[in-house]
């Protein structure tokens, strides 16, 4: 192997030496111990610590790193005190996830490392959204992300690269190609000679090093990531680099032919950096002793420390608190002067005025700038806030979504518009496994709020008129608002953009132009988690939300002799259970009415709740009104046949007879 040092002094290379040393010997202990019992599982990076260390050692320690599961040399350069990486380990409370997650799955905002998930691709997007941050912050750094050469084929890998090109975002994309994806090889994951060709098709400078060299590694990134922090661009770096061990240990290494492994065993990157400062005198054997001594000692020390930890006892309150970032809701009233507006008219003026209130408000969407969003919510946003803070996006929606959660990791608050609600489907996987559960896992809030134009009635079909709150209602970490009537859109939205939790905030787009109603022309919030009792009566309790409220209201209204409470819930997670529990003890009799199809909705938890809860004040079983177990079809009366609209009277009416 050739090392080209150039001006590097003896003390930067010994620099390097240790700080590729103090992985291995880590990673030798924990074999020892994963034999012994004494940790779970471990995913061995031997043979590839050049990589992170020398990548570590060129970027500052104030530029963000997100590593994967075999990068320990990114935690161990970055000075994180081996007893907490332990603890991690054996899952105890002084570790990064108190327990709830494993390995390398945690973050720290402390050492600016973000950690990977097990879906891989997310940590990529979720790098462009640091550094859109830092150019935003004017603070010329630079993002570091890693995946191996599998997870290049992942969506989430040609989204983010399209973005940070689109974006000139300064991210250091870093494949770590070892020629196995777990065990399937390379021309079975990808056609091309190299990955780094892939660069070209996103007009992306791109660059292979010798993963092995930790000289070359070190020297060609701290080039790379000086001119990027004066010219913020993205850079694709493929290292060549190998595994001497398995995926993780369980799999072994049978799938690798043995001429491969010796190969690679003399390209050894510790073995071969160390026999070279040896033979150019800047390291003799007894500083290597020593080093080894030091180092093994530290193990030693902070090893008992994880050991001697007592285990984690487990605590429902706190597992339940830590499912969501604490937060003190600030009730603000509005000053009397109002405007008789549309639901749409109040959406947009909401958004325009938590735009006016956090100044460093970020809005992400495809179409939202020049052209104000397909249904016109941020027209004219573009001209008051410039480019910078309303950004279209490429279409896609994964992308979106993990770079709003990378604005958040950097302090940068952002609301994300799907252009129809169907279309968070593609970005489901950073939604639910990313956003909804960082905070539970290592205390990084995901401060985003998904605006999600939604809902049939409009002629619309299956792809641009679903109505999915369930699919997130179901989700713990995730908040979901569903507002029935202009003043509570406004008020709620100011509320979800204030909360540092991640929210869907459901718009339905059956409503933007039919609804009208006197909203209060200054800023003002309203709290989560509480129902509007908007009509009294003792005969029924019904409950709905979003257009179904404006259905209920029309039925009642052409069977005035029906008394009934009619609860708007407004927020569904968190949901109103005591104003549930009220009115079903003061009426006897409830029905539920939603717009989303029957099974697994909304409606099915709240009959159970309200059965388990209020059993013995129910005169009738609880009754569900939904829309048919079909897709939304396009044609009118197809969907009017599938809206649960018209079968809610005749429900009605038999439950006030039971």
């Amino acid at each position: 192997m050739h090392y080209h040092p150039g001006n590097m002094s003896t003390e930067e290379l010994v620099g390097l030496y240790k700080a590729l040393l103090k992985p291995r010997l880590i990673e030798e202990k924990m074999l020892i111990l994963l034999r012994q019992g004494k940790i779970s599982k471990w995913f061995s990076g031997i043979g590839q610590e050049a990589i992170a260390v020398g990548v570590t050692m060129a970027l500052h320690p104030e530029e963000y790193i997100l590593p994967m599961h075999r990068n320990l040399g990114v935690f161990t350069t970055r000075g994180i005190p081996l007893s907490r990486l332990f603890s991690q380990w054996q899952g105890k409370a002084n570790g990064f996830t108190r327990g709830r997650d494993r390995s390398f799955h945690f973050g720290t905002r402390d050492y600016k490392i973000v950690g990977m998930i097990s879906h891989l691709g997310p940590q990529l997007g979720v790098a462009n959204g640091i550094a859109l941050a830092s150019l935003l912050q004017q603070k010329q750094e630079v993002t570091a992300v890693f995946t191996g050469e599998g997870g290049t084929s992942e969506g989430d890998f040609h989204e983010a690269l399209n973005v940070a090109s689109v974006w000139q975002l300064p991210v250091l994309f870093c494949i770590e190609n070892n020629g196995y994806g777990l065990s399937t090889p390379t021309d079975e994951q990808y056609r091309c000679e190299d990955l780094a060709d892939r660069a070209v098709g996103y007009g992306m400078e791109s660059h292979i090093i010798d993963g092995n060299n930790v000289i070359a590694v070190y020297t060609q990134v701290s080039q790379l990531a000086e001119r990027m922090r004066k010219q913020p661009r993205p850079v694709l770096l493929e290292f060549k680099t190998f595994r001497m061990r398995g995926h993780e240990e369980a799999s072994g290494t049978k799938y690798v032919p043995q001429e491969l492994m010796d190969t690679w065993a003399a390209k050894d990157p510790v073995i071969n950096f160390q026999a070279f400062l040896r033979e150019k005198g800047m390291l003799t054997e007894s500083d290597e002793v020593a080093f080894k001594a030091q180092i093994l000692s530290e193990i030693d020390t902070h090893l008992e420390q994880a050991f001697q930890e007592p285990p984690i006892v487990p605590a429902v309150d706190r597992e339940l608190r830590d499912v969501y970032k604490p937060w003190d809701y600030e009730a603000i009233e509005a000053p009397k002067a109002s405007a008789n507006i549309r639901f749409v008219d109040a959406i947009s003026q909401g958004l325009r005025q938590s735009m006016e209130r956090h100044s460093d408000l970020v809005l992400m969407g495809q179409d939202i700038a020049e052209y104000g969003g397909v249904f016109k919510i941020t027209e004219g946003f573009l001209e008051q806030f410039g480019k910078d803070r309303v950004r279209n996006t490429p279409i896609c929606e994964s992308g979106i979504v993990e770079a709003a959660m990378g604005l958040s990791i950097a302090g940068i608050k952002s609301s994300v518009e799907m252009q129809f609600a169907d279309f968070i489907s593609s970005g489901f996987n950073p939604l639910v496994n990313y956003l909804a559960k960082s905070h539970y896992r290592w205390g990084q809030e995901a401060d985003v709020v998904i605006r999600m134009p939604c809902g049939g009635g409009v002629g619309a079909g299956p792809f641009h008129s679903q109505t999915n709150e369930a699919w997130f209602t179901k989700t713990p970490g995730l908040k979901v608002v569903y507002p029935a009537f202009p003043y509570d859109a406004k008020g709620l939205l100011a509320t979800a953009i204030n909360d540092p939790n991640p929210v869907l905030f459901f718009e339905h787009k059956g409503l933007y132009r039919t609804i009208r109603q006197e909203v209060p022309e200054a800023y003002y919030t309203l709290p989560f988690g509480k129902a509007a009792l908007i009509r009294e009566g003792m005969d029924v309790t019904v409950i709905a939300y979003g257009a179904a409220v404006h259905w209920a209201l029309d039925i009642l209204d052409n069977n005035l002799d029906i008394l009934a409470d009619v609860i708007d819930l407004r927020t569904l997670q968190p949901l109103d259970t005591e104003a549930i529990i009220t009115s079903v003890k003061k009426t006897g009799k409830v029905i539920i009415l939603q717009e989303d199809s029957l099974f697994g909705g909304i409606a099915s938890d709240i009959s159970a709740f309200i059965m388990e809860s209020c059993f013995e004040y129910l005169d009738a079983p609880v009754k569900r009104v939904a829309s048919l177990e079909t897709p939304i079809p396009f044609a009118s009366p197809l969907e009017a046949q599938y809206l649960a609209k018209d079968r809610f009277e005749e429900a009605l009416k038999q439950l006030i007879k039971y």
